[in-house]
C-alpha cells in the first residue's frame, strides 16, 4: 500500500478565523506524520489553510475540485485533480481518505461527514458546534471522534490508522 492520504474537510468562504486557523494547524502536523492532505483543493476557507499548512511544514497535497479546469486551485495545492463534478466530487474525497477530518461544518462539510459515515470512514470533528456534535455522533456512533485541537485531532488519527 502506498502513502496514507487523509482528508481534511471544511467551509469554504464562509469559514471562521478559528476554523482557518486549526486547518492551516492540522495540515502542518499531517505534514509531519508523513501523509498525503486531500482537501477539496480550492483557494478559500480551510482547504486553502490546510493546504497551505502540510505545504509549508513540506508536505504533499491534493486537491478534488469540483470544477472542469484547475483556475480555482490553491496555490498550495501539488496535485490537483479536475473532476467537473461539482458537489459530488466530495465522494471522491471520503474514498480517497482513510480519515476524514472535519473542521468547522457548512452544508458540504456535512455532506462529506454524511459520505463517510456511509462508507465507514472514521471521521474527526474538530471546531465543531455542540448541535454539530451531538447530531454526527448520534449519527455516525462509534466512527465519530471529537477532538478539541489539531493536536488531540491527529493523536486520534495515528490511533485510528494503527487499527
Amino acid at each position: 500500500m502506498g502513502r496514507t492520504i487523509v482528508g481534511v474537510m471544511g467551509p469554504g468562504g464562509g469559514a471562521t478565523e478559528d476554523e482557518v486557523s486549526a486547518a492551516r494547524e492540522l495540515g502542518a502536523l499531517v505534514a509531519a506524520e508523513g501523509w498525503v492532505l486531500l482537501t477539496g483543493g480550492r483557494a478559500c476557507g480551510v482547504m486553502e489553510a490546510a493546504s497551505r499548512g502540510a505545504r509549508e511544514a513540506g508536505g504533499l497535497t491534493v486537491g478534488i475540485l469540483p470544477t472542469e479546469d484547475a483556475g480555482d486551485a490553491s496555490e498550495f495545492v501539488d496535485l490537483a485533480v479536475v473532476t467537473g463534478m461539482g458537489q459530488a466530487r466530495n465522494q471522491i474525497n471520503v474514498l480517497t481518505s482513510r480519515v476524514v477530518f472535519a473542521c468547522g461544518a457548512g452544508a458540504g462539510t456535512a455532506s462529506e461527514i454524511a459520505l463517510a459515515l456511509k462508507a465507514r470512514r472514521p471521521v474527526i470533528l474538530l471546531c465543531a458546534t455542540d448541535e454539530a456534535r451531538a447530531f454526527f455522533t448520534a449519527l455516525g456512533h462509534s466512527g465519530v471522534h471529537l477532538a478539541h485541537s489539531p493536536q488531540e485531532a491527529v493523536g486520534i488519527a495515528r490511533a485510528l490508522l494503527r487499527e
